[in-house]
């Protein structure tokens, strides 16, 4: 495994007042999976990584799409290719061949196309996967790319499905997430927040028709989750460092947990079973 982060020492007697860990654990709440495919415990967003989650028993997944300047999809966090590749600038700024040039710092992984991605996944049935569209930067997704950007994930993605699978279109980022909505009103959406579950998650979510959210667990409360899944909502808890933020997922009730530490999780779950 790399880059595996030691275990903190943990009180987890300290939330016996507000729940059963063992109660939880068997209504399988939360759910917990793999965010950029487990990206303190792999090289993030690479095809090893997801392979290794998958092979440790993880589920579920979520990653970050971006597109080429010739049209081709990427999956990449960041704006730059600075922090995790060995390459430079915006990977849309690039056309698919340089693209296919470009490694990993860590590992030397070529840089991952959603359709090496979707080889991967597409053959084994019943995975929660999030694909997260990066479109926030403006300078690089104006308006008038939008619809384009989007039509080439959802066919891409939708064409992949495999059989008893959730896949979600997420976003911090409303225009895409619309613009899947104008695709397949059923689709299935998700509008990310970068802090607390509030009010005006809820109300935007609902502008968009979204029933899924996403917020930082740090400054949610137990009152604010439970008062979205009143209203329908699927609530999921980022970021999963450790293992402190899985019993904080716990304590708030969240629904899922998306982690950077997925093996880390499941492992101790497993050790919690009779």
């Amino acid at each position: 495994m790399q880059n595996r982060r030691p275990a903190p020492l943990l009180l987890a007697a300290l939330l016996c007042p507000l729940l059963s860990l063992t109660a939880w654990a068997e209504k399988g709440k939360p759910f917990h999976f793999a965010h950029r495919g487990g990206a303190y415990e792999f090289e993030e967003n690479t095809l090893f990584a997801f392979r290794s989650s998958y092979g440790h028993g993880i589920r579920g997944f979520e990653t970050d799409i971006r597109m080429t300047k010739d049209g081709k999809l990427v999956i990449l966090h960041d704006d730059s290719l600075d922090r995790t590749h060995n390459g430079k600038g915006p990977v849309e700024a690039l056309d698919s061949e340089a693209a296919k040039g470009i490694t990993s710092k860590k590992q030397g992984e070529p840089l991952l196309f959603l359709d090496s991605l979707l080889d991967f996944l597409s053959d084994k049935p019943g995975l929660y996967v999030e694909f997260e569209m990066k479109t926030s930067n403006k300078k690089l997704y104006p308006d008038e790319a939008i619809d384009g950007y989007v039509r080439k994930v959802y066919d891409q993605i939708t064409a992949r499905k495999p059989e008893r699978s959730t896949w979600v279109f997420t976003s911090f980022d409303q225009r895409p997430l619309k613009a899947i909505k104008a695709i397949n009103p059923e689709a299935e959406i998700m509008l990310i927040k970068g802090g607390p579950l509030d009010d005006g998650l809820i109300a935007a979510a609902k502008s968009i028709g979204s029933h899924r959210i996403a917020c930082k667990m740090e400054g949610t409360t137990r009152l604010a989750v439970a008062g979205a899944q009143k209203q329908g909502f699927i609530v999921t808890g980022w970021p999963g460092h450790d293992l402190n933020d899985y019993f904080l997922g716990l304590g708030l009730g969240v629904d899922a947990i998306c982690s950077d530490v997925p093996v880390m999780f499941q492992e101790y779950i497993e050790t919690k079973k009779p």
